[in-house]
C-alpha cells in the first residue's frame, strides 16, 4: 500500500493549523479575557487584548443595554 506524500502533507498541515487555533483559544480564555497579561509573550497579549476589545462579552453588552 502506497501513501502519497501530498495527502500526508495536507493532513499534517491541517493538524498543525487546528493545534494553533486551539492553543490561541486557550491563551485567550486563560489571560486577556480575564484582564491579565500573557506571561513571556507581551506581543501576543497585546494582540489578544485588541480582539477582546472588538468582541465584548455578553455580560458587558447587557450592562451597556441597561444604561
Amino acid at each position: 500500500m502506497r501513501v502519497r506524500v501530498g495527502i500526508v502533507l495536507e493532513i499534517l498541515l491541517a493538524m498543525l493549523a487546528i493545534v494553533l487555533v486551539a492553543g490561541g483559544i486557550v491563551v485567550y480564555v486563560a489571560f486577556p479575557h480575564r484582564g491579565e497579561p500573557v506571561p513571556h509573550a507581551r506581543w501576543l497579549g497585546d494582540a489578544l487584548r485588541k480582539v477582546v476589545d472588538v468582541f465584548p462579552s455578553s455580560l458587558e453588552s447587557r450592562e451597556r443595554q441597561r444604561g
